[in-house]
């Protein structure tokens, strides 16, 4: 009986200096095994990157050093000019006036082209039973061809039994020469790329307005806000992202503005309506200066590049 009594106590204090004692150091962990590097993500990029360079790279590098050379489609030999077509291209009024056409031409599509996308998008958002009828009307110009579009809008402006100047008549007034006066020309091509091309701009703000929450509008509405308090406070300022957007694919879009031109007008009359790029054309397949018309390329797509990075830090510096 005593023996177990100083077993028990023995255990007892065995385990109690146990219990005191610091506890024990923790394993450290295993070691992370290094994953081997897989390649299999290559085979699928390859494909792209491989037309990315023969279709995209490489001429934008061939095209640069055509610039430097007098390379012709005539088959003549091309030898080393130096800045010659840079300089010629910097003095020619056909250049400049081309440009200015293409300045023009954006300044006055852009504008609606946005805005219209914008209202047409609000107007859809809020006709729920129409609004599948709304979406196809809206973008089902967009996917026809130019020259689809082209022929269509000829037909309105002819003079005589075109729509546009029958109904002109039918009111009382006088014809006009949609496409034959330099004062209007550029307007009636203005007219039919908005007709056109709106449907894109319309789909991505319509998509932007089904992004914003329905609770934003619900409490606003408990607040007792009216519909203008709403769109001015809370759908422009969350569609922001979407415009800048749009107006800088928009800008681009108008500056290379060159199909409809060319087969509604044919630049005319008298180049009141030739943009830069048929200029481009004209010099490098109708007049085969392949050097001097990739020179004129050149200085657009610099005009580009200006037009989108002052877009982009106006519209970043507002955000800051």
């Amino acid at each position: 009986m005593a023996r177990s009594t100083a077993g028990a106590r023995e255990d007892s204090g065995v385990r109690t200096s146990t219990e005191d004692s610091d506890p024990p150091v923790e394993a450290p962990p295993p070691a992370i095994r290094s994953r081997p590097v897989s390649w299999a993500g290559l085979w699928f990029v390859l494909p792209f990157a491989v037309l990315f360079a023969v279709f995209l790279l490489w001429p934008t590098i061939t095209g640069f050093a055509y610039t430097f050379t007098d390379r012709s489609l005539t088959g003549a030999p091309a030898g080393y000019i130096g800045w010659s077509n840079w300089t010629e291209s910097l003095t020619d009024p056909a250049v400049w006036s081309s440009l200015w056409n293409t300045l023009v031409f954006t300044g006055l599509s852009t504008p609606p082209l946005v805005l219209a996308g914008l209202g047409l998008a609000l107007l859809t958002a809020r006709a729920r039973r129409l609004g599948w009828f709304l979406r196809f009307s809206f973008f089902a110009p967009f996917v026809l061809p130019v020259a689809v579009v082209t022929m269509i809008w000829v037909w309105l402006y002819q003079p005589g039994f075109g729509l546009v100047n029958d109904t002109l008549t039918g009111l009382g007034l006088t014809e006009v020469g949609w496409l034959a006066d330099e004062r209007v020309a550029m307007i009636s091509v203005v007219v039919t790329t908005l007709w056109w091309t709106v449907g894109f701009n319309y789909l991505l703000y319509l998509a932007a307005l089904q992004g914003i929450p329905r609770e934003i509008y619900e409490a606003a509405d408990v607040d007792g806000a009216s519909g203008g308090r709403k769109l001015w406070s809370i759908t422009l300022p969350l569609l922001r992202r979407t415009t800048v957007l749009v107006l800088v694919l928009q800008l681009v879009a108008s500056l290379k503005i060159f199909d409809q031109v060319y087969l509604m007008t044919r630049g005319g009359p008298n180049f009141a309506t030739r943009p830069l790029i048929q200029y481009i054309y004209e010099s490098g397949f109708t007049g085969f200066r392949i050097g001097y018309a990739s020179a004129i390329s050149y200085l657009l797509f610099a005009v580009i590049i200006v037009f989108s990075v002052v877009q982009f830090r106006l519209f970043s510096r507002e955000e800051v």
